[in-house]
């Protein structure tokens, strides 16, 4: 593992064509080919500043933004570029605030960025545990306690439910409406083999399970079997206090996968990780518009 210190990451991101070459290599390390049909036929257009790019085949001008996460993005490539490392090396995330001063931007420009970062690493494939697995749920939301008499009433939690893989200590985490056992089974069979072995706790929803299924009694004690599921709702909780402070239910998916990702590429490098965001981002796009429209 090859991390990148802040000297070195201005080095390498010096100019914002440096910054590009570096984009266009993670998308293309076999050679530039179309953003639209993928052709190989592909020829450059002087010193165009946001289309660079000609395809000979279907006769459309792109660039390495074009159909990814920045599509239509007036950031330029080194913003992009810091941002994506400051996201991904910063263990508890960073608030879109702080990231406006970092980069110079707006606050609306940083949290909308933040959340198309946070899309690229979505996962578009289902990902199956060999086992063993540890499940278990948490609740995000805000404390009653510390709200006024009159929002008390209204303090919904939403519920959190995670798996973690034992042997490669990758985690799969998602927001559910409600603990019905439905949707918490559902969970687990679509991530798990047939022959996994299932470590939960005595929670009434994981009875039944069609799995080895292992439980621990939490209400006498006995601790153990779900400890690296919990550690990771501890670094989500972290997160939702000391850097976030709030996760709307309509975002919460985003944010969880964002930890959920920052867990799972943890072992590599730096550069890695960056390149990650950037392969996982094509194909993907975001608007604005999107992430503010009413309803979850």
């Amino acid at each position: 593992m090859e991390n990148v210190s802040l000297i070195e990451l201005f080095e390498l991101f010096g100019t914002d064509k440096a910054a590009e070459d570096w984009f266009i290599e993670c998308r293309w390390p076999n050679g530039i080919r179309c953003a639209h049909c993928d052709g190989e036929r592909v020829g450059r257009r002087g010193n165009h500043k946001s289309m660079p790019f000609h395809c000979l085949d279907c006769m459309t001008y792109f660039s390495v933004k074009t159909n990814t996460v920045m599509h239509s993005s007036k950031i330029g490539y080194q913003k992009w570029a810091i941002a994506i490392n400051l996201f991904m090396t910063h263990p508890k995330g960073i608030s879109s605030v702080q990231l406006s001063k970092d980069l110079g931007v707006t606050q609306k420009t940083a949290w909308h960025l933040l959340h198309r970062i946070r899309e690229a690493l979505t996962l578009t494939e289902r990902k199956v545990f060999i086992g063993p697995v540890e499940v278990d749920e948490t609740f995000i939301g805000g404390r009653a306690r510390n709200q006024t008499r009159d929002r008390k009433g209204r303090i919904k939690k939403v519920p959190v439910i995670g798996i973690r893989d034992r042997a490669t200590n990758q985690v799969i985490a998602r927001p559910i409406k409600a603990r019905w056992i439905e949707l918490m089974q559902g969970f687990i069979y679509y991530h798990t083999r047939d022959d996994a072995e299932v470590y939960t706790d005595e929670a009434a929803q994981y009875r039944g399970l069609f799995r080895v299924h292992r439980t621990v009694n939490h209400s006498r004690g006995i601790y153990g079997l779900t400890n690296g599921i919990e550690s990771f709702w501890a670094l989500l909780k972290r997160a939702y206090m000391g850097t976030y402070h709030y996760m709307s239910p309509k975002h919460l998916h985003r944010y969880t996968t964002e930890m959920q990702e920052r867990h799972n590429l943890r072992p590599l490098g730096t550069l890695d990780r960056m390149k990650a965001v950037v392969v996982g981002g094509v194909g993907k796009q975001l608007r604005y518009i999107d992430l503010v429209e009413r309803g979850w």
